[in-house]
């Protein structure tokens, strides 16, 4: 994992534990997600602290697994162009931000139902009292986080290329994003009881978008690029600078010579590209000298 950056690594590793922690204490009967999942604010077991430890929390091995490979897939390259600072912050703000919305959605449930109006609720399991029905409204997951980083490489890099199973060809990031916003917003209003918090989703997107709409609209407040970003921006420039001075002064008539630089700027050029989309870490011992060598030419 020495690859991956120090915020993206370190969620990672923290959700896992936690997931394992889950299932060991689930096997001592203690349910984890009741103490630190998000419930209903008008709850009996809601906490505000959970605004922050639900996104902690997963239902199962598929809901962490494809939370953390999106996280790994794409929080890499959003951390590496922002940096850890930036990086964790626009995280949790996206993830509180979906909780928020969760909560909203959860409201507006319990005003049209006129859930006030009663003392206990018929279930399929039988007449519940009216607060322990509300205590099962308990949301976890770090999906909304995810789809906030998942947005914010949308924006940063909208044509890059990526692909999506099981299309066969790879489609530019911004109609990825928008193919799953949609995805999202039609499971959110055509399907009901699935146990999927398809608002969280879109909540923590929107809150993603506030925050980046407002970070471009501010320049102080560190929507500027990354100084990692700029540092091989500026790098990129001034070698396509001085790969234009030598194609002018350039008159060696030896084909040989000509060849061997033509492949060096290739493989330079290729290494730029890499930075640019997965970050310095990204490169090998040997891309990392070839860099450094020839940035002293």
């Amino acid at each position: 994992m020495r690859s991956i950056p120090t915020v993206t690594k370190n969620l990672l590793i923290i959700n896992v534990l936690m997931f394992i922690a889950t299932w060991v204490f689930e096997m001592k009967g203690i349910d984890l997600s009741d103490y630190l999942g998000l419930h209903f604010f008008m709850a009996s077991d809601f906490r505000i602290y959970q605004l922050i430890t639900y996104m902690f929390m997963h239902g199962g091995f598929q809901h962490i697994f494809f939370n953390m490979f999106a996280l790994w897939m794409f929080g890499v390259v959003v951390e590496n162009t922002w940096g850890p600072k930036k990086f964790l912050f626009y995280y949790i703000a996206c993830g509180i931000g979906a909780g928020i919305v969760q909560e909203l959605v959860q409201y507006s449930h319990y005003i049209i139902e006129g859930l006030a109006a009663y003392d206990s609720v018929r279930t399929a399991d039988g007449i519940i009292p009216m607060g322990d029905y509300l205590n099962l409204w308990n949301t976890v997951g770090a999906s909304g986080a995810v789809y906030g980083i998942l947005l914010a490489f949308g924006l940063l890099y909208p044509n890059q290329r990526i692909f999506i199973f099981p299309l066969p060809v790879p489609i530019k990031a911004k109609w990825f994003v928008l193919i799953y916003v949609a995805i999202e917003l039609f499971s959110a209003l055509g399907t009901t009881g699935d146990g999927v918090a398809h608002f969280a989703h879109l909540g923590g997107m929107l809150f993603g978008w506030l925050i980046i709409l407002y970070w471009k609209h501010h320049p102080g407040s560190g929507y500027d690029k990354g100084r990692g970003e700029q540092f091989f921006d500026n790098l990129r420039r001034n070698w396509e600078r001085r790969k234009g001075k030598d194609t002018h002064k350039d008159s060696n008539p030896d084909w040989e010579y000509n060849s061997r630089k033509k492949e060096n700027d290739e493989e330079i050029d290729s290494i730029l590209d890499k930075i640019k989309r997965s970050g310095y870490d990204s490169l090998t011992a040997e891309e990392k000298r070839r860099l450094f060598d020839n940035s002293k030419k």
